[in-house]
Parts: C-alpha cells; sequence; structure tokens
C-alpha cells in the first residue's frame, strides 16, 4: 500500500510541473500576441482552487491532476463581443497561432534542459560502466572483468545505463557493436560485440545479460553469511569465507555459486571448493547433499547463505559547475531526444518491440522509485518525463499540438484555413490514434505487473 500511495503522490507532482511548464509556455506566448485568455487550468473537471487576475484570466487547479489546458477566447468556442474580435485567437495571423501552439513543447523542452542542468550542478550518482564479469559472447570478444566501457560506435558513455542503451539500440538496428573499453592496464582496446548474432525475437530489456555481460555493481561478492547445522559445509566452510571456486569453475559472484554446486551434484562425489579466508587461499573438499529449494523443487545444495541482495552503492557521480553544467545539459538533452526519436522510428519499423510504450502506471512506478533514490535521479526523471512530453506533443496528430501545426502549415501552403469539416474529421482520427496508443500503453502496464 505504502508503494501505491507513493507512486500516485510522485506522478501527481510530476505531472503537475510538466504540465504547468506546457500551458504556461502557451498562456506566455498567448499574452504576448495579444490573445485573451480565458482559463489556465492545471488538472481537469470541477475547480478546486480558482483565482482571477486582472486581465481577467481565471488561474485554476482542478479535481482530476492528469493533465490541464488554457482555454483561449475564440469566435469557434464561444460568442465573442465586437471590442474583443481582436483579442480572439482565431483573428491572430497564421504565425501567431503556429508560435502560441508550438509554446507549449518548447516550454518543456527548456523544462527538460534547466532540470538537466540543475541534476549536474547538483551531482547524479550513478554506476560507472565497469564490466563485473563476461561470458559467452562478451568472453569471445575479448572483454574482460574490470574493463570500463569508454564508448559504443563511437558515442561516448560514462555510466552502465548509458552504455547498456547505446548496447540496446544497436542489437535492435542488428548491427555488430564497437565497443572501447580501458582495461586492467589502463590501455584503450577496441572489441567488437556481435549484436548482429542474436536471435530473432529476442528480450531487448535484457540485452547486456544476453550477450554474456554483468556490470560490476550487479556482482555480489560470494561471501559467506551463514552455515546451516548439519549441512554438507558444517565444519568445512565458515562465515567470513570468500568463495573463489568450486569443482575448478571460477566464481566471480554469489549468483553462480548456485548454478556451479547444481553442477558438482549431478556429477556426482566430492569437489573442492576454493576459498579465501583470513587472506589465505584454501581448497576444502565438499560433497553436495540433496535438498528442496524455496519452491519445493528438488536440487542439491552444500548449505550456505549469503547476505540479502540490497541496492549497492554508486561508484561514479557526474558533475558539473554551474557553467560547465550548461552544455552537459544541452548534450543529455539531445542525447536523449536522438533515443526517443529513434525509439519510435524502430517501433513504427517494427525493429523494437511495442513493449516499449509504457503507459502511467509505468510513469508512476518509475517516478516513486527515482523519487526514493534521492533529488538528483528525481531530476532526471522529471527532464526525461518533460523532454517526452515535448516529442509527444509535436507528432502530427490532431488534437496534440503537432496537429494543429500541422493545420496552420496547410493554412500557409494554401492560403487559406482547413474548412470546419476536415478539421473534426481529423479530430476523430486523432481521437481514434490516441485511444489505441493508449490501450496499448495500459495493456503493456498490466503485463509488465502480472509479469513481476
Amino acid at each position: 500500500m505504502g508503494e501505491f500511495i507513493g507512486s500516485v503522490w510522485w506522478m501527481i507532482v510530476s505531472l503537475g510541473v510538466l504540465v504547468t511548464f506546457h500551458e504556461f509556455g502557451h498562456y506566455w506566448v498567448a499574452r504576448r500576441c495579444g490573445v485573451k485568455v480565458l482559463r489556465f487550468s492545471v488538472g481537469f473537471g470541477r475547480p478546486l482552487f480558482m483565482r482571477r487576475n486582472r486581465a481577467g484570466t481565471e488561474f485554476a487547479i482542478a479535481a482530476i491532476p492528469l493533465g490541464g489546458y488554457v482555454k483561449m477566447l475564440d469566435e469557434r468556442e464561444v460568442e465573442v463581443h465586437p471590442a474583443e474580435r481582436g483579442q480572439a485567437f482565431n483573428h491572430k495571423t497564421v504565425w501567431q497561432r503556429i508560435a502560441i501552439v508550438a509554446a507549449g513543447p518548447l516550454a518543456n523542452l527548456i523544462l527538460c534542459v534547466a532540470l538537466l542542468w540543475a541534476m549536474f550542478v547538483i551531482g547524479k550518482q550513478d554506476y560507472s560502466a565497469t564490466i563485473g564479469r563476461t561470458t559467452g559472447m562478451a568472453q569471445a570478444a575479448g572483454l574482460q572483468a574490470g574493463d570500463r566501457v569508454l564508448s559504443v560506435d563511437a558515442r561516448s558513455v560514462a555510466t552502465a545505463g548509458q552504455a547498456s542503451m547505446a548496447l540496446t539500440t544497436a542489437a535492435m538496428d542488428r548491427q555488430d557493436a564497437q565497443v572501447e573499453v580501458l582495461d586492467g592496464q589502463d590501455q584503450r582496446r577496441t572489441r567488437v560485440l556481435p549484436l548482429s548474432q542474436l536471435p530473432a525475437g529476442f528480450d531487448e530489456r535484457w540485452v547486456p545479460s544476453l550477450v554474456g555481460l554483468t556490470w560490476q555493481f550487479r556482482v555480489q561478492p560470494a561471501l559467506v553469511e551463514q552455515v546451516l547445522p548439519g549441512s554438507a559445509a558444517q565444519g568445512v566452510l565458515m562465515p567470513g569465507d570468500l568463495v573463489l571456486a568450486v569443482d575448478g569453475q571460477r566464481i566471480d559472484g554469489a549468483d553462480q555459486v548456485s548454478p556451479a554446486v547444481l553442477a558438482l551434484g549431478q556429477r556426482g562425489g566430492p569437489g573442492m571448493i576454493e576459498v579465501q579466508r583470513a587472506g589465505e587461499r584454501l581448497a576444502l573438499e565438499l560433497t553436495p547433499r540433496q535438498g528442496k529449494d524455496g519452491r519445493g523443487q528438488p536440487t542439491w545444495q552444500i548449505g550456505i547463505g549469503f547476505p540479502e541482495t540490497s541496492t549497492p552503492a554508486y561508484d561514479t557521480t557526474l558533475q558539473y559547475g554551474p557553467f560547465a553544467a550548461v552544455p552537459a545539459a544541452l548534450r543529455e538533452t539531445g542525447r536523449a531526444a536522438s533515443d526517443s526519436l529513434g525509439m519510435m522510428r524502430r517501433i513504427v519499423t517494427s525493429n523494437a518491440s511495442l513493449q516499449n510504450v509504457s503507459g502511467p502506471i509505468t510513469i508512476a512506478r518509475v517516478a516513486n522509485q527515482t523519487a526514493q533514490r534521492g533529488l538528483d535521479w528525481f531530476l532526471w526523471f522529471l527532464a526525461v518525463m518533460s523532454l517526452s512530453l515535448c516529442i509527444i506533443n509535436l507528432l502530427p496528430i490532431p488534437i496534440l499540438d503537432g496537429g494543429h501545426l500541422l493545420y496552420y502549415l496547410i493554412e500557409l501552403v494554401k492560403g487559406s484555413p482547413l474548412s470546419e469539416r476536415a478539421m473534426a474529421a481529423g479530430q476523430y482520427i486523432g481521437l481514434a490514434m490516441l485511444a489505441g496508443l493508449m490501450g496499448l500503453a495500459f495493456y503493456n502496464d498490466i503485463l509488465g505487473l502480472v509479469q513481476r
């Protein structure tokens, strides 16, 4: 229940901030163009709070916090007194109408840059793109534990998240990736990951794992926390032992111990468990016994426990001074915009799964998670959401700002506005497209909850 309330609260806060800036963009430019604004509302439905300024604009906070709007004087919607026709939106030039409509998405773009600037000045804690373990394709490509990824296909990366995104992009495009790393000897080396060899229909969410690459922050040391009484390990292993190998198989993390013990049990007979104890490396003989796992299924066990997995400590911080943070914020905005537009293109061309379309449930969960991680992460979330709101609103879909801009561009070309009939037809098409998109987003959200 706590997670649910937190998710709802932080989603309301996020939408409140983003929608207010978006609508303020429309409002500010409309007033500069001489348009009378009747209402500036954050939220829909019955107003909970309202205040009127000297210009006659009602500023309201409404009961349904899932958006907002700016209502302007317009002869197509309300009867306009002859003395106020010059202040009506529909009486403004096409270029003024374009400026007013485009101001909302532009406000979100500016907000994105400002939020990223604040994030970089504060310092965003993150995980470095350091490799903790390699198997399979990554190991065959020459990548090793301790390598730090510097770039993927000439695109510089500073964090594991950026590196994962770059690898996922290359995988969706069915392209091999040029991975530049700094190895343990501080030498720059370039490796080629044959991502084009991934099987069709691979899960795009787990590309690093599919190629056998595990980031260092995900590798939990196999440090024995407890030895169960009466188990095979009793009298052999001790709390504080660091497991290094099982039956000759190297162990880099706690998650590798169970599969190695299972293989040893299936082989039959005793095996050697190598551990580090008080700075000394020991090889100890041990024979697994059959038992049952947490689901009641038979398995091979030795009877040791590791510390419960906890959130690992951040190992890098992206931080700049107030002036250096400006170009850094612009670069990050460009990177995020390129990733978002690229994902949209791949979804349209079927290179990316429709599961990448997320809805309000996922957004609420991520809002809560980033808020819990700290101000730096929440600023990052707001920036990404603000940029997404900018891009989505610029899509040439009727009802959205981009659809209105399309109408005005057509008006510029043909020299006269579209007919009301054509615009009404476009509105219906836009409603159908948005309904389909929202249905897909809700479906993916619910599917994600079921699969958790």
